[in-house]
């Protein structure tokens, strides 16, 4: 696991991964049987923790750089990287860190807010330009984003470019009144997909340590059935989770949450 932590957090969602992996009566973590794959936990598969990376307060080339390398690194060792932490710019060097190992990748981006602004005050690679950047990827073939409501940095523009590239939306009120399976249903048929989870796009009841919390979000179930939803017609090559903010999550309930749902991503690996 690649993990972009910003120092002034704690690494929570590690620590958080391991005490949700850690089975009671002290059963080895491979044999534990997981309700929601109902498989061993991560599905048998082997998951090694790769570090922190990138961290530069003031660089983010250095840090946009360090996340593309790392990624392509652990491609090309024939494994799949999840990415925990950094904020929602983090994505853009991961994404692009396929660009060698697919010619036709599908992202599917949750998320609250659609990041599809070509520029921020000057800044083009930041957190609101995510999506945007990544349909300039050659290997990006299509996007998939669910979960967006509430209003955000976006503009009608925005929306009107987002379409006209091909990206297929489901709104947090979509998928509460229609359920998940129309966006599994976009997800093009064997694809390789990497999925994008600014946990914003979660409701706050279930991840409340977000920078904004936006109500109406999708559940922990909803999340696990677009999980395996994909899984089940498509193939998951990655995944990151991004915009967890420590302090914000006393309890570490939410961080608990991630861990789930990073756990059932690695067990839905093929």
């Amino acid at each position: 696991m690649a993990l972009p932590i910003n120092r002034e957090h704690p690494a929570m969602l590690p620590t958080a991964r391991q005490r949700s992996e850690t089975p009671c009566h002290g059963t080895a973590p491979a044999l534990t049987l997981d309700f929601d794959t109902m498989t061993p936990v991560f599905g048998g598969n082997r998951v090694v923790d790769c570090g922190d990376t990138g961290g530069d307060l003031v660089n983010g080339d250095h840090n946009r750089d360090a996340i593309r390398e790392t990624t392509r690194t652990i491609l090309a060792a024939g494994s799949m990287p999840v990415l925990l932490g950094g904020d929602d710019s983090v994505p853009i060097p991961f994404i692009e860190g396929y660009g060698e190992h697919t010619r036709k990748l599908c992202v599917v981006q949750i998320d609250a807010h659609i990041d599809w602004r070509d520029e921020v005050n000057g800044v083009t690679h930041g957190f609101s330009s995510t999506m945007r950047r990544a349909s300039e990827m050659d290997h990006v073939t299509s996007i998939i984003q669910i979960g967006a409501r509430g209003p955000g940095s976006a503009r009608q523009s925005d929306l009107t470019d987002a379409k006209a590239w091909g990206v297929h939306f489901f709104t947090g009120r979509d998928v509460h009144s229609n359920g998940v399976q129309p966006a599994i249903d976009a997800i093009p048929e064997g694809s390789d997909v990497v999925l994008a989870i600014d946990v914003d796009g979660i409701d706050p009841s279930v991840v409340p340590g977000v920078i904004l919390p936006a109500f109406g979000g999708l559940s922990y179930q909803q999340m696990l059935d677009i999980i395996h939803g994909i899984a089940a017609k498509a193939r998951i090559v990655g995944a990151d989770f991004v915009e967890y903010v420590p302090e914000k999550d006393p309890t570490g309930s939410g961080a608990q949450a991630i861990a789930r749902l990073a756990s059932n991503v690695i067990a839905c690996r093929s």
